[in-house]
């Protein structure tokens, strides 16, 4: 089957339940360096729970850079099990986005074989919106 032909967009909203950053590293004269812990749930195309760690850099204008991991328990088409995302984003003003895609063999159950990529974009204090571009291996 084609790749490219075989990938069915999935959208879904994103609710924070918990935000929990914790400072690592902060210099006078640079970016300061948190984790920041995030509890959240998915509904849409894609529902379920997430768990994330994000690695940020945050600069003193308030902007920042982040990465992240994501385990989501929850279905995507209907199918149940559990999958990785990988984050990659930025805060600029009062807007988060970034992109995200599904690590490589790290879907179970109904998920296993998942493959996908995407992205968020939200404005702070609110429900982000997500996409994933998905197929099965």
């Amino acid at each position: 089957m084609n790749e490219a032909g075989a990938r069915t967009r999935a959208s879904a909203a994103i609710t924070v339940h918990k935000y929990e950053p914790a400072t690592y590293d902060e210099p006078a004269e640079a970016p300061v360096l948190a984790r920041i812990h995030v509890e959240e749930s998915f509904s849409g195309d894609i529902s379920g729970d997430g768990v994330v760690e994000f690695l940020q850099a945050a600069r003193a204008d308030g902007s920042a850079s982040f990465v992240g991991i994501e385990r989501v328990t929850g279905t995507v088409a209907g199918r149940e099990g559990t999958f990785l995302l990988q984050d990659a984003g930025t805060v600029e003003g009062n807007v988060v986005s970034g992109e995200w895609f599904v690590i490589p063999g790290s879907g179970t159950g109904g998920l296993a074989g998942l493959r996908g990529e995407g992205g968020f974009r939200a404005n702070l204090g609110e429900d982000a919106q997500v996409h994933l571009d998905y197929w099965f291996e």
